[in-house]
């Protein structure tokens, strides 16, 4: 219907356009040539709207995620089609400026609803409705559940949605609200979880029935781990109190995966069907294969993750401001009342001008008769006038570089917080390097410091989330050979360039959304494959190895093949290249229990693959469980 004449819309809708109509059909024309958008009058054409009913539905399937069924549709309305209120959030808005919000919304729902019903839609209908008209006592008359029986859709089948467009002051009134649409047969649903003003909190309070995750935290899930938490949190919150989730907003087939593997029961957006005024009867093909997919989604990992997000108002103390005409006797009773309170900000109208450190005033008062004589006068006198001023989302990496770098007295007075130059708070340099030494803690459990991979702690999530999954992978140990008596020679530096040449092969022939890479620690490194071609990828990292290796010896080494070294008799020992050694295994759930199971057999493939000269690839064909003999197949690159 959105791409359809205008008139043949209405006619669709049932509405017969009459002159003024036309002359709405006429403004629209204008509108799209250009000539008319300044003299559009929208209260005007808000008013022709309602008049004569030209509003139209779409609706957007919401899906099982787990099946793929379409358990119900979000009912969303349009204005006339190349009008300027054509949006829903420009229509809204001129509703609520000329105090008729209660009218379009009655009369989106009674189209929302009879278009609904009119095409013969299955599943739930989920019909949005603005808490100020949920909760307003006319809305308790019935009407709804008259209009509803006069169509022919039952209160059972449809969930009111709770748009959280405004705040909600009055949580009381909102449950009496449910209460009653409840008895009435209807259940609800939080709108937009996560946005707005207090959502949780009336999760809380009002226990919906299906709570719908703000679009935000479902775009680009699969690629930043902080949202990944808030939505895993979310579903165990759920899980708790009984609702059921919706991820709204995916939009592309990495956040689908991961959405689907987190466990939310029904997802909506983009991805699986867009908003129609002709809904699909299933998904779009690219989400129904991606549900008859095996394996799990690769989780964002959590390295560097925290120095990329962490910003200077997670330091933010909010410390009330004096101004410039405060006396230092008044700042000096902030100070006695405060004992925890280190320096005070000097606030003109919303812009800092400066600090005052409680020891620098203390000092100076502890002089004989310094009080009697600076009592009263303005603070100003005694403050620091060129604090450091950052804003709110500076990084803590620039902070730490501005605190460090710039005058001594930043550590000790700290800096103020200020969001587009207006005062929000103070921070000081105490907490910044407590923060960023958690970060660093947090990052070495998480990730391999020389090469940024996930480290034993996500290798064994990752691990674990397949096995439970029921997944099939292959689970690839790589080692490098030779590696100690190289660095030996070749010294430490020169050994973090190999480590770091094994770490850059993996990222470069592994698929990021199938394939999870890990760096155990030192010189040894594991990939869960889930691509088919895995044995081609691994044979790939050999052959690249193989010539790029050569590059660190000096010309004499590899004049000869390789190196000369004492070895721990004290004599010389010829050891040729460093080589790559990966011993693979394919693992079956039903195979392997526990993580712990895993490591132990891509250990022990990769101790077999140590007894072939060279670069090699050892891959475990028997059953890995009291596997008896084994025959190798081996690479050796020239």
């Amino acid at each position: 219907m959105l791409n359809q004449p205008f008139d043949e819309t209405l006619s669709m809708l049932g509405v017969v356009p009459d002159t003024r109509a036309g002359i709405i059909h006429e403004q629209m024309a204008a509108l799209k040539n250009g000539s008319a958008q300044q003299d559009m009058d929208l209260s005007a054409l808000l008013a022709e709207i309602i008049e004569h009913g030209l509003l139209h539905a779409v609706y957007q399937p919401i899906i099982a995620m787990r099946s793929g069924d379409i358990v119900g549709y979000e009912g969303l309305i349009r204005g006339p089609i190349e009008s300027p209120l054509h949006m829903p959030g420009w229509l809204f808005k001129t509703a609520k400026r000329n105090g008729l919000t209660g009218v379009i919304e009655r009369l989106s729902r009674e189209i929302v609803a009879q278009t609904f019903v009119g095409m013969g839609l299955q599943g739930k209908l989920f019909l949005n409705v603005s808490p100020d008209v949920f909760t307003q006592c006319s809305a308790h008359n019935g009407d709804i559940v008259a209009y509803l029986k006069q169509i022919g859709l039952s209160p059972q089948t449809v969930i009111i949605e709770l748009t959280e467009n405004q705040p909600i002051n009055d949580l009381e009134k909102m449950r009496e609200a449910v209460l009653y649409y409840r008895k009435l047969g209807f259940e609800v649903a939080i709108d937009d979880l996560g946005e707005g003003f207090a959502s949780l909190r009336l999760w809380s309070e009002l226990r919906p029935e299906f709570v719908k995750i703000d679009k935000h935290f479902i775009q680009g899930v699969s690629q930043d781990p902080i949202k990944l938490e808030f939505v895993k949190a979310i579903q165990q919150i759920s899980a708790c109190c009984g609702s059921k989730v919706i991820a709204e907003g995916i939009e592309t087939l990495q956040d689908f995966r991961v959405v689907r593997d987190i466990g939310i029961t029904y997802g909506q957006g983009y991805f699986i069907a867009r908003p129609n005024a002709r809904p699909p009867a299933e998904p779009n093909e690219e989400a129904r294969l991606a549900l008859k997919a095996d394996g799990i989604a690769v989780y964002p990992g959590f390295e560097n993750a925290g120095n990329r997000s962490a910003n200077a108002r997670k330091l933010l103390i909010e410390t009330r401001p004096v101004s410039p005409e405060t006396v230092n006797d008044d700042v000096c009773e902030i100070f006695n009342d405060n004992p925890n309170l280190i320096s005070i900000p000097v606030v003109n109208k919303d812009t800092p001008v400066g600090l005052i450190h409680r020891y620098n005033l203390i000092d100076r008062f502890a002089r004989p008769f310094r009080r009697e004589l600076y009592g009263r006068k303005p603070c100003t006198m005694f403050m620091q006038g060129s604090p450091l001023i950052v804003e709110h989302d500076l990084s803590f990496e620039k902070l730490s570089a501005l605190v460090v770098d710039g005058d001594p007295r930043y550590l000790t007075d700290g800096f103020i917080i200020t969001e587009n130059g207006r005062y929000l708070g103070v921070g000081t340099a105490r907490d910044l390097i407590r923060e960023i030494t958690q970060m660093q803690i947090n990052t070495a459990r998480y990730a391999n410091p020389l090469t940024l991979l996930p480290g034993n702690v996500p290798i064994s999530e990752h691990a674990e989330r397949l096995l439970n999954a029921g997944a099939s992978f292959c689970a690839c140990h790589f080692d490098i050979d030779n590696f100690k008596p190289f660095n030996d020679v070749y010294g430490y530096f020169k050994g973090d360039e190999i480590i770091r040449l094994v770490g850059h092969l993996l990222l470069q022939h592994c698929n990021p959304e199938r394939d999870f890479i890990g760096h155990i620690g030192g010189d040894d490194f594991v990939v869960m494959f889930q691509s088919q071609d895995w044995e081609k990828r691994c044979r790939e990292v050999l052959e690249q190895f193989g010539l790029q290796v050569q590059t660190l010896l000096c010309k004499k080494d590899r004049m000869r093949g390789g190196f000369v070294t004492e070895d721990r008799r004290g004599q010389e020992t010829f050891y040729p290249f460093p080589s790559l050694s990966i011993g693979a295994v394919m693992v079956h759930a039903s195979e392997l229990a526990t993580h712990l199971d895993v490591s132990v057999a891509a250990a022990d493939a990769k101790r077999q693959a140590k007894r072939i000269e060279g670069n090699s690839l050892f891959i475990e064909r028997r059953n890995v469980i009291g596997a008896a003999s084994r025959e190798p197949a081996s690479m050796s690159s020239a």
